[in-house]
């Protein structure tokens, strides 16, 4: 089952310290880019978090943001970084000193500087543990909206193959008669120039023809790169990087197939061949 890497999970946790809201989001992304946002009081929590996320997920741009309410009336109290105040007022005293007329300012002012105060969890254990199991159900969530949608995509991939095995099919049938009409055309041409049609040397130049327009090898790789592709989108890992080289391969295969193409309805199967391995290529960009 292949995985989507763009989708959304929210989850919230409560208890009698408060309420916890992780609120994930993840993109498109070569490798897995993961941002963590969190309140100052759980910024220790930060490399458990990156591991948890990285456990689950293995490609996109994830995005893990985190907010806290403590409890209204909980003994949890307030801390005071008063390195940080001792700056701040040392920092203020020399501004003050390049002013004609500074304003005056109080312990307020700096408390409501960014990291001077913050909320102190009234349990940091017993909260810590909550934030953590409600991060683990929001990735489950997540990993579970992600493979919904890659079921979709999935889907998608197959039918195309199954088309890109028709047209494949079509080609092979048709190409017999591709030869027949070469002939016939090259028939045509040399009686118009000589009188007596010598038909070794016609025969010479069918061979010759033919072998330029034969597409046998590439409509063999075409079938076995779609067979590979088929069982890829069977397996549980991460694909999407191994799925974006073999759409380089078919698009390949497909542009030496119209190079080679001497009739219209071979060059027309060349280009419809082409619009499908771009609407592949173009899911698989979304996939882990």
């Amino acid at each position: 089952m292949i995985q989507s890497m763009t989708a959304f999970a929210r989850e919230e946790a409560q208890g009698d310290w408060g309420s916890a809201v992780w609120e994930l989001r993840a993109l498109n992304a070569r490798y897995l880019d993961l941002s963590v946002r969190m309140p100052e009081e759980f910024r220790s929590l930060e490399a458990e978090v990156r591991a948890a996320v990285g456990k689950r997920l293995q490609r996109g741009k994830v995005e893990c943001s985190l907010r806290f309410r403590a409890a209204t009336g909980q003994e949890g109290g307030l801390d005071a970084d008063l390195g940080l105040a001792r700056e701040l007022a040392r920092i203020s005293r020399e501004i003050d000193g390049l002013l004609y007329d500074p304003a005056r300012i109080n312990s307020m002012d700096i408390m409501r500087w960014p990291g001077v105060v913050s909320a102190r969890p009234p349990d940091p254990g017993m909260v810590h543990k909550a934030v953590l199991d409600a991060l683990a159900v929001g990735l489950d969530d997540l990993r579970a909206a992600r493979a919904c949608e890659g079921k979709k995509i999935e889907q998608m991939l197959r039918s195309r193959c199954g088309k890109i095995l028709a047209i494949v099919d079509e080609i092979r049938t048709h190409y017999p008669e591709l030869i027949a009409q070469l002939r016939t055309r090259l028939e045509e041409k040399l009686t118009g120039l000589i009188a007596e049609l010598d038909a070794g040397r016609v025969e010479q130049e069918v061979v010759l023809l033919a072998g330029k327009a034969d597409v046998a090898e590439e409509l063999d790789r075409l079938q076995a790169h779609v067979v590979e592709v088929e069982k890829m989108l069977g397996q549980h890992k991460p694909v999407g990087r191994r799925l974006d080289f073999f759409m380089q391969e078919l698009n390949r295969e497909a542009n030496t197939l119209g190079s080679k193409s001497c009739d219209l309805k071979m060059t027309q199967a060349a280009v419809d061949l082409k619009v499908l391995i771009e609407q592949m290529r173009e899911q698989i960009q979304n996939i882990e």
